[in-house]
């Protein structure tokens, strides 16, 4: 099945811009101009001043000889490059595959869009119309090749839309210039009385070829769907990705999220067909004033769980602003990763490092606070408490050493030991009393001592005895003794951590 393809045309792309800034520009004529060996010379022309003989390439001073009341300004260099880039990423509401045409133009393939929005006259109206809306004059033109569709948008005298297998019937009477050629051989066309494409189309290739060189063979060939045309699109579309146009633009926090829903639904199930599960999606708003609202989520693991997806999308829809209205949401998986079906075991499991739900609620803490606020550590060997776990790159990093300690270990350790007031009856007995950041607990039940040695290889300082100990609310703390007792020192006791 051959493809479709839309070729525009922004007729006056930079003094567009110029006039949608000075609106009272729109019926005066006026030029750009840029320095060029020590002159001004006119690089773009208002259409008001086109019509009084006004043309790119001509000198300032020859201009405003024409017409003495010819504004002139200074000229933006690659205003036009950038204006399209721009205009590229707004047309990706109406193609997934879209490229920059120098200097004034753009390319879409569109193969499988048109029905989206009710058939081809409707569809190339609707791009038409929008250009329009922005202070943009364009002409446009959709045809099986990109050749034929860029002629019919510069050349088609009002015809937009070209019909399947009849690109050779709308070049005939079209100019040679309509095929992209350079000026050295339209030049010997035009010598020769080839005006129209017709006169010549029909010529055999090596008749063409040994006349005018390769050039015009080629673009013949192209324009007539003999030789593909690929085009490199601005942003290459991604596999995994779904589409939702509006009827009606939304403006609501509800319209978007029932839209944001229905794109998860089609794009998991997607997902799920080819055993993928997303890592990195975004979700674009495409707004009526030409504006696109984007949000970026991401996640431990690769999943194609609706549901949790939302979650994550959730934390940041109200940061889109809607505006006027939302005409087009695209959903698209930016990386996806395999699913081994091992995971869909593992959902109805227990709780661990392995479980799905840990890994989705995981995503959401992230989301909202940052990964910062994420981390999981691992036992590493050795006795000494600071030592004795290390953080875990992932989620999914698995034990890398056959250690394992049988003693009591509290959930939370501090990064560093902080010392306590501690009242105890005899030297090697736990404390009756300890005050901690100014709040004094009694300990009701403790146990202990347990003795941990410092590593004496990697440095020095006193042992340790561990106390496990609860005061009279039913907190359990973790205390010690650094080194043996001694009475004139009162700093000797720390607190350590805390027992959940």
């Amino acid at each position: 099945m051959p493809g479709r393809f839309v070729s525009i045309w922004l007729c006056h792309l930079r003094t567009d811009w110029f006039t949608r800034r000075q609106p009272s520009l729109q019926c005066l004529p006026f030029a750009l101009a840029l320095p060029e060996h020590g002159k001004m010379i006119i690089t773009a022309a208002s259409p008001s001043a086109r019509a009084e003989g006004i043309h790119p390439g001509i000198a300032v001073a020859d201009a405003r000889a024409m017409l003495p009341g010819l504004q002139v300004f200074d000229d933006i260099p690659q205003l036009s490059d950038k204006l399209l880039r721009a205009f590229a990423v707004q047309c990706i509401r109406y193609s997934p595959s879209v490229t920059l045409d120098p200097p004034d133009g753009l390319l879409l393939d569109v193969s499988g869009c048109p029905h989206l929005w009710g058939g081809e006259i409707p569809y190339i109206t609707e791009i038409c119309n929008r250009f329009k809306s922005w202070g943009y004059a364009i002409e446009a033109g959709m045809a099986d090749t990109v050749g034929t569709a860029w002629a019919v948008a510069r050349f088609g005298q009002g015809q937009q839309v070209v019909e399947s297998g009849r690109e050779r019937e709308a070049l005939l009477t079209m100019p040679p210039d309509a095929l992209r050629l350079e000026p050295e051989i339209l030049e010997r066309l035009y010598k020769l009385g080839l005006r129209q494409a017709g006169s010549f189309i029909g010529m055999p290739s090596m008749v063409l070829r040994r006349r005018f060189g390769p050039s015009l063979v080629q673009r013949l060939q192209q324009a007539l769907g003999y030789q593909e045309e690929p085009i490199l699109p601005v942003q290459p579309p991604t596999i995994y990705q779904e589409r939702l146009p509006a009827l009606e633009p939304i403006a609501t926090i509800t319209g978007i999220e029932i839209a944001l829903q229905q794109l998860l639904q089609l794009l998991c199930t997607r997902l799920q067909q080819d055993g993928k599960g997303l890592r990195q999606a975004r979700f674009s708003c495409y707004r009526i004033d030409g504006k696109t609202e984007s949000i970026c989520i991401g996640t431990n693991r690769a999943t194609h769980h609706a549901h949790h997806l939302f979650k994550l999308f959730e934390l940041k829809l109200s940061s889109i602003e809607p505006a006027l209205g939302i005409d087009l949401f695209i959903l698209e998986a930016q990386k996806v990763e395999d699913v081994s079906p091992v995971q869909e075991e593992i959902w109805k499991g227990v709780c661990g490092p392995e479980n799905t739900q840990l890994s989705e609620l995981l995503d959401r803490v992230a989301g909202k606070f940052g990964t910062s606020f994420i981390q999981r550590y691992l036992p590493a060997e050795h006795y000494w408490p600071e030592r004795s776990f290390q953080p875990a790159p992932s989620l999914q990093e698995q034990v890398s050493v056959n250690w394992k300690n049988d003693k009591p270990r509290p959930l939370r350790v501090l990064p560093k030991p902080e010392p306590i007031e501690v009242t105890s009856p005899l030297p090697d007995y736990p404390p009756m009393f300890f005050r901690y950041r100014g709040t004094l607990h009694s300990v009701k039940k403790s146990n202990g001592p347990e003795r941990i040695e410092r590593p004496w290889w990697l440095d020095e300082g006193p042992h340790r005895d561990y106390f496990m100990v609860e005061d009279q609310d039913g907190i359990r703390f973790w205390l010690f003794r650094s080194g043996h007792y001694a009475g004139s020192n009162r700093n000797i006791w720390f607190i350590h951590g805390f027992f959940a």
